[in-house]
């Protein structure tokens, strides 16, 4: 009897510790994939791979809403195994996800530094063809406009380098893409005049 009784009370102290261990809350792995998701923030994943970065967040409120199902759950029932393997997938993506969005802020950087000399070299053409260009009555007026629109090209680009030097190659990007957008389309005005000029002239 007494060691049926001392068997019962080794089963049940077997059984407490199982459940215990199965019912400890994963607070290490909560940390450390919050804390995945802020480093992935932090290195702008948000912006440069949005979409990527949506998914890990999205991954992370599914485990954490997983915790929160298991802490609901009467103690002696509570399971935090596939809540925690969740929680160190979060912490895998996130490394992920963070190593991502370096490369792509390298990618947009690059671009933007080759957008911004192509467009450079479009103001330097520009100005060469205004030299060239027809000086009539219409022909200043035409000039004067275009002159007044370059000055705005030249400086949107030294926006776009003082963007480029704080990190901010996103805004840079878009920026010196529309000033390389003009600059194109003012060259190909001059040219156009130009030409005109050039089929006007007596044989």
């Amino acid at each position: 009897m007494k060691r049926n009784l001392l068997l019962t009370f080794a089963a049940l102290a077997g059984m407490a510790i199982l459940f215990s261990s199965c019912a400890k809350l994963p607070e290490m792995e909560m940390t450390n994939a919050k804390a995945s998701v802020e480093a992935a923030k932090a290195a702008e994943a948000d912006r440069y791979i949005p979409q990527e970065f949506r998914a890990l967040q999205d991954s992370l409120n599914v485990a954490m809403t997983a915790v929160e199902n298991q802490k609901s759950k009467f103690v002696l029932f509570r399971s935090y195994k596939k809540a925690t393997a969740q929680l160190n997938n979060v912490i895998t993506l996130g490394n992920t996800v963070k190593e991502n969005a370096g490369i792509r802020k390298e990618q947009v950087k690059n671009e933007a530094q080759q957008t911004l000399a192509e467009a450079t070299t479009l103001v330097t053409e520009v100005k060469d063809l205004i030299a060239k260009a027809p000086k009539g009555k219409e022909g200043k007026e035409a000039l004067e406009a275009i002159q007044s629109d370059l000055a705005l090209v030249e400086a949107s680009l030294a926006e776009v380098s003082t963007l480029i030097n704080n990190g901010d190659y996103l805004t840079a990007l878009d920026k010196v893409k529309a000033a390389r957008d003009k600059g194109q389309s003012l060259k190909t005005e001059l040219e156009e005049a130009i030409a005109r000029k050039s089929m006007k002239k007596p044989m």
